[in-house]
């Protein structure tokens, strides 16, 4: 088995099937319809919402997580809430869990962050409550130090990620999945949206960035490498520039996963595939073959 078949053997296990594929589009579209319903008088599925997350920027795999959407408010409900005390962002979230919880009566309905969640079995639909402003960006909830509307600019974000994806033949997206893979499996303490920024950026001036799968072993050994390099760092969200914090807890997985990548290397370049696959095992779980 060549570099490039175990690679787009793997990329080919982390797709989701037609069935989960479908599934995820009901249940959010499902929710989209409730909070048409009650918000604005319309059984459409579509308007007022905004895939983000995996989703949106087309990075999801299998196993199926969750489904991210953004949903867009009327104005006339921030001014309904601008009259009230108390935490207006955290009794918002509130009525939205109401809201959806009407329709959902059998499903767990849970405020969570920013976000209101309804686990359905399968899938978890993340509904982020949203107003949208004159700038094309969001007031989005944070009902942390009594409450407060935070910029968030998923337009932005998903511009970074198709730029990044067009500039390296499709590689970036590519990364950005295997990178979930490991996550996933190894336990990885560092969120899918900080590997996402730090993908892009490796692949900025990663040296064969554009190449084909032929190089994804040295892609994702070189990526590790510059991950580790990367602790204690920080990243910023495209648009608002909000900085977000690397930490270190992380460091140690980060590591293991370089030290088996270069094993796997160089058991690729001594012609011996299945030494090779072992070795990507241990970072990406049956997902890749062996041979």
């Amino acid at each position: 088995m060549t570099v490039s078949e175990r690679f787009k053997a793997l990329l080919e296990n982390l797709k989701l099937t037609s069935d989960q594929a479908e599934d995820g589009q009901t249940k959010h579209k499902g929710v989209a319809a409730c909070l048409n319903s009650h918000y604005y008088n319309s059984s459409s599925e579509t308007t007022n919402r905004l895939l983000v997350g995996s989703w949106g920027k087309q990075t999801r795999i299998r196993p199926p997580r969750d489904v991210d959407v953004l949903f867009s408010l009327p104005k006339s409900v921030y001014d309904r809430y601008q009259w009230r005390l108390g935490n207006k962002q955290s009794q918002l979230l509130q009525e939205v869990k109401d809201v959806l919880g009407e329709t959902y009566s059998l499903t767990a309905v849970r405020g969570d962050g920013p976000v209101v969640v309804v686990p359905f079995t399968s899938y978890a639909v993340e509904v982020v409550p949203a107003f949208l402003l004159d700038n094309g960006q969001y007031w989005i909830c944070n009902t942390k130090n009594g409450g407060v509307y935070e910029n968030f600019d998923p337009n932005a974000e998903s511009k970074n990620i198709s730029d990044s994806d067009t500039a390296t033949s499709g590689n970036t997206r590519h990364l950005v999945r295997m990178m979930k893979c490991w996550q996933g499996y190894c336990n990885v303490p560092l969120s899918t949206f900080r590997l996402e920024l730090l993908a892009i950026e490796f692949l900025g001036s990663w040296e064969f960035k554009g190449h084909s799968t032929v190089y994804y072993d040295w892609m994702v050994r070189d990526f590790f490498k510059f991950l580790v390099g990367r602790v204690d760092g920080w990243v910023f969200a495209p648009g608002t520039y909000k900085s977000a914090s690397l930490g270190s807890v992380w460091k140690s997985k980060a590591e293991s996963a370089h030290d088996r990548a270069v094993k796997a290397c160089q058991y690729e370049a001594d012609s011996m595939p299945f030494s090779a696959g072992e070795e990507w095992q241990k970072i990406f779980g049956m997902d890749i073959p062996t041979g």
